[in-house]
């Protein structure tokens, strides 16, 4: 029989289950993993920051994309690598601390799909209309899509986190690696009819939103391609629309699975696994896949390995 606990400030993580024997191979692999996360995000902001021949629109908006991965991980990560080394009773977590979590994730997960609409609408206006494209993408047209790609996310989040606040608390324990809103109103004895229906609509306008603006996008870059014989278009066409695309099905997939999981309680521990690898998997992937694609930020690369060679010669003269 469960026991019940009414609005207690104190909750308690399950986290992940793993055998005693490989909790230190599991902790070292995020560890690992989370290491190389940062230091490819953070360097990539960097670049883009010091080096004035990438201070374009794109990279700019991928600015913003990069610095929500870094915030998605640092907000779940950190906090899964501690519990990982305490047994489960320890593995306690205030009910603030656990609602901010929770607002994080959920405006991480949010924003990750924004940032992707706006760096599309942005690969729109290269391609279909290049002689325009400096005219269009000013400065203040940059902020505006900046400002909605985390202000829409920011409010719509915070509805969801209300309505999930306002609800007593019978349990204290979160079935989840780390707290997010449907782990949260679980804890409730109460009806989360109205919980239930805010986030399915929520889930599927945005999906609709990301996925229609994909789509409207490709089929309208495709048609330019279609009717230009411009070579060089297209070729640059098929490598940044492959590269947004890429990362979109990556994102996405990533997503849809760790809800889809949500629910089937009888894969709770494929559930888990799948909310951590979103975290990790979208986001490390992302500085490899537009680094690698970006002729800007390889030449960058070229240039510092060209001056390293250079130096030790100069100072052996």
């Amino acid at each position: 029989m469960e026991n019940y606990t009414y609005n207690s400030f104190v909750l308690q993580l399950e986290g992940l289950k793993v055998a005693e024997d490989s909790i230190f191979l599991v902790f070292f692999l995020f560890l690992f993993s989370y290491i190389v996360f940062m230091i490819m995000n953070v360097g990539i902001l960097v670049l883009i920051f010091i080096d004035r021949n990438l201070h374009q629109p794109m990279y700019l908006l991928f600015c913003n994309l990069t610095v929500s991965d870094i915030i998605g991980s640092s907000n779940i990560l950190p906090r899964l690598l501690s519990d990982l080394l305490l047994p489960p009773s320890e593995r306690l977590i205030g009910y603030y601390e656990c609602v901010v979590q929770a607002f994080i994730t959920q405006f991480f997960a949010t924003t990750s799909h924004t940032m992707l609409i706006m760096m599309a609408f942005d690969r729109y206006v290269a391609i279909s209309h290049p002689l325009h494209y400096s005219s269009i993408m000013t400065n203040k047209m940059i902020i505006k899509l900046t400002v909605s790609a985390w202000g829409v996310p920011f409010v719509l989040v915070g509805i969801l986190l209300g309505l999930t606040i306002r609800l007593n608390r019978c349990r204290t324990l979160i079935r989840h690696p780390y707290c997010d809103n449907a782990s949260l109103f679980k804890l409730s004895c109460e009806s989360v009819l109205i919980n239930n229906i805010y986030g399915l609509t929520f889930t599927v306008v945005l999906f609709i939103a990301s996925i229609g603006s994909v789509v409207l996008t490709y089929t309208k870059i495709t048609v330019v391609c279609l009717t230009s014989k411009n070579k060089s278009l297209n070729s640059k066409a098929l490598k940044t629309c492959s590269t947004h695309l890429v990362v979109y099905l990556i994102m996405s997939l990533s997503g849809f699975t760790a809800v889809a999981l949500h629910r089937f309680p009888q894969y709770s521990e494929y559930k888990k696994l799948s909310a951590i690898l979103f975290v990790i998997v979208p986001g490390g992937l992302n500085p490899i896949i537009y680094g690698v694609q970006s002729k800007e930020i390889r030449n960058f690369f070229i240039k510092m390995f060209h001056f390293q060679n250079i130096l030790p010669s100069c100072k052996s003269k």
